[in-house]
Order: C-alpha cells, then structure tokens, then sequence
C-alpha cells in the first residue's frame, strides 16, 4: 500500500481532495489488480483523508480480491449506471469532493461529464504527471521481474536463429517464437510480434506477413513478452546466409550508434543527449535521414511508457528509469537494421536487461 499512501500524501500538498484512477496500467500499479474491463468501468478512487476503494464489474470483485486488494470493492452489474455506483460509494466517505484530480490523458468524455454531473462541477485536475513520475523510478522488485521478462525476450530470439529455415513465412516464424514462449508459460506478448524479411525490414513498423525468407535476407524481429504484469521489447536483425555488403554497413553503424548511447547513459544525463548520440553516429556515417524515429521509450507495466527517449526532451536520467534504446537505419526496398535493447539507470552508469549477442549473426543452413 505505499502507493497509495505516497499518491495520498501529494493529494494533501495538492490539496486536492480525491483521485480518480481509471488507467488499467496505473490500477495495476496502484492495486495489484490487473484487468482488462473493456468498456465497462474501472478505477480506484483515492482520497486524500479517507480510505480509498475500487470499482469494478462486480463478476470480477473475487479476482479483485485475490489479486490482493483488502479494501473496499464497489462491483457494479450491466444494468447499473457505474458512474452513479461510484458517487455513492464516494459520497458515504462524508468527504469534501471540491477539488479532483483525473488522468486526463485517458479519461473519456462521457466519464468527465458524470463526475461533473454527481459531483457538482468541482475543479478538475490532471493527475497524470504525478502517475508518470511515480511509475518512472522501479523498485528492486519491479525490476527482478523486468530482468525475468527480459530474458524471455532473449530466449525468443534464440528460439527464431534456430529454426529459421529458407522458405519459411513471416508468419510462420513468428508462430514458432510464439509457440515456444507459451511452452514457457507466457500467455501474452508486450504487443503483435513483428518479423520482416529483406526489403520489408526497412518498414520500422512493418507487418508480419507470408514473405518467405531468402538466402542473403536480413531478418528483422521486434517482440516482447508480459511477465507478472510488467513488459520486456527486444529487437534483433539476423542474417539468413551471406548478407550483402550495404546490409553489413548498415548494420555495424547501427550497432555503433546503440552501444554510444548506451556508453553515455548514467543519472543526469539527458533523454535528448542519448538519442543525440546515437543520432549523430548515424547522420557521421551518412545515414541519418533513414533514422527516422525517436531513440527509445520509458518500459515497465506499459510497453511504451514515460519517458520518450527523443531529441526534444531534456529530461535528467535518475537510478531506477528503465526505457529501450533502438537506433534504427531504414532505406526503402534496400535494407533496415533496428537493434534494441532494455535497460535500467543505475547509480553510476546503465544495466542492459536483455543479453542476445549483437555481433551480426549469420545463419547458414
């Protein structure tokens, strides 16, 4: 519950009288209560002097409660209005509800109407920096389970070098990796695992597809895994036999530029400073138009999470952020390399979670 209880210690400098969490991740992060409620509602709402509660459909109260959570649970059924379940379980804490705060940035427009609707009108305050700075910093134990989820990543990868065979689909590449990992125990991955082959690796958000693979193919796997709520996003780019001599260019500036980034990162350093870095690597060797996306982003119970890694944010690195570096070279119909790693700040430089070898690997079979 130290959540919690440091969420309600900023309501009281705040002087906000309530917040109303409604992001599953943040829930999860708030509660230990991880669930996906569609578009029924869910949130915990935190006061600043009264004991919180959470809200959910009430076929899930019993998972709520063997999630862990030990107060009050207000389960609403498809016939109730959950809005108006939430205002009355509010309102028996006898407390002021002048001032609100909300994730603005996921609260939808129908649920802002009804918390101005049974509430009154009261102020209403964006809660949701507060909620980034504390899911920014990863305590020992978050990180055990990121080490744990990003070893499974490795473990993909290693899984996809040795059955990839020539002819083999996208798809059915990807169906292995996915295979293995359940075998393992993973039920769902960080997002949709995305193989490319040859040319279709320089998409930087390409689609898996029936594209067989070819001898001289680079291979281009981006994938993760959710491990005990929180998850891991690795990228590596294999040969399929002999790759051609820009494909091998290409991919040593791109290892470059990840392992400059990685050199520099340490606490106080900038977000903008790193993607700078590897940027300029890249831009030195003449590529740096076909790098066109940001460095990296924050990681943990989100796949994409504060902070972004971008040149534009001047954000200090402090122990405990973990985020992705994945420089990238993407030249249309010809070639594409991302490498990617996650990582966490420590208190004198970085620890790189995820271990596959970056030295180019060739496959010949």
């Amino acid at each position: 519950m130290n959540k919690l209880t440091n969420l309600q210690k900023f309501l009281k400098q705040q002087q906000y009288d309530a917040a109303l969490i409604t992001d599953p991740h943040n829930i999860f992060y708030l509660t230990g209560f991880n669930s996906d409620p569609k578009e029924r509602l869910l949130a915990v709402m935190v006061f600043a002097e009264a004991e919180p509660f959470l809200i959910c459909p009430a076929m899930e109260a019993p998972d709520a409660k063997a999630a862990g959570w030990t107060g009050e649970i207000a389960g609403h059924a498809d016939t109730q209005d959950a809005m108006q379940v939430l205002y009355e379980t509010a309102a028996k804490r006898n407390q002021p509800m002048k001032r609100i705060a909300i994730e603005k940035a996921h609260m939808i427009v129908e649920r802002y109407d009804a918390i101005n609707h049974y509430f009154q009108s009261p102020e209403i305050h964006s809660i949701d920096a507060q909620m980034n700075a504390m899911r920014v910093i990863k305590d020992e134990a978050e990180l055990d389970i990121l080490r744990h989820a990003a070893s499974l990543a490795d473990y993909a990868i290693e899984v996809a070098a040795d059955v990839m065979q020539e002819g083999m689909t996208e798809i059915e590449l990807m169906t292995e990796i996915e295979t293995a990992l359940k075998k393992r125990g993973i039920t769902h991955m960080s997002f949709d695992t995305t193989v490319l082959t040859g040319p279709k690796a320089a998409s930087p958000h390409g689609k898996t597809g029936q594209r067989q693979i070819e001898r001289g193919d680079l291979v281009l796997m981006d994938l993760g895994v959710i491990y005990e709520g929180y998850c891991s996003d690795i990228t590596r780019t294999l040969a399929f036999g002999e790759p051609s001599v820009q494909a091998k260019e290409v991919y040593d500036i791109v290892k470059r530029a990840e392992q400059a980034a990685l050199d520099a990162v340490r606490p106080g350093v900038t977000a903008a400073e790193l993607d700078g870095i590897a940027r300029k690597t890249i831009e030195d060797a003449g590529y740096g138009e076909y790098f066109t996306h940001r460095l990296g982003h924050g990681l943990g119970i989100s796949v994409h999470e504060f902070p972004s890694i971008h040149g534009g944010n001047d954000m200090p690195l402090e122990a405990g952020m973990v985020f992705t570096i994945e420089p990238g070279i993407y030249v249309t119909d010809q070639v594409g390399v991302r490498i990617e790693d996650d990582l966490v700040v420590t208190e004198d430089g970085y620890e790189v979670l995820t271990k596959y070898p970056k030295e180019l690997t060739i496959i010949n079979r």
